[in-house]
């Protein structure tokens, strides 16, 4: 028997994949929002500022992203005087500027609502499980 309504796509990983990121991505906005940037720019900010120096390529390697779009929101970052960017030698190396710094308790605070709100949601256990099952399945695939 097929399947209609919302459940018609239930069984495909892909449709319920993008169901599920939809949903956290509300969510990751909501929480971050105070911080006036978006969740991606959130999450690389926290990595410029727990690592001052980084390159753009680890960057790309740690966030997952091209280093076409970690090029584009360093430059936002850079726009907003969150980051700079300095060339050494061949390398470019990646500073938080002090209002980079000082944003990032709330950058943290904003992760940890947001691990909060999804965690009521599923149950710790299961958001534990899920995050798990998930980062190792994009492991696999790549």
């Amino acid at each position: 028997m097929e399947k209609t309504g919302k459940d018609k796509y239930c069984n495909c990983l892909y449709y319920s994949a993008n169901a599920l990121a939809r949903m956290l991505t509300k969510m990751a906005e909501d929480s971050f929002g105070r911080t006036g940037l978006a969740p991606s720019y959130g999450f690389l900010l926290m990595s410029v500022n727990d690592k001052p120096g980084i390159q753009p390529k680890e960057l790309s390697e740690h966030m997952q992203l091209t280093p076409s779009t970690v090029t584009r929101l360093l430059e936002k970052l850079e726009y907003k005087g969150l980051v700079e960017r300095s060339a050494v030698g061949r390398a470019t190396e990646v500073r938080p500027t002090s209002d980079g710094v000082k944003l990032q308790p709330l950058l943290r605070e904003s992760w940890q609502n947001l691990y909060k709100e999804y965690s009521n949601l599923l149950g710790e256990d299961q958001a534990k499980k899920l995050t798990k099952e998930i980062h190792e399945a994009s492991q696999l695939m790549q």
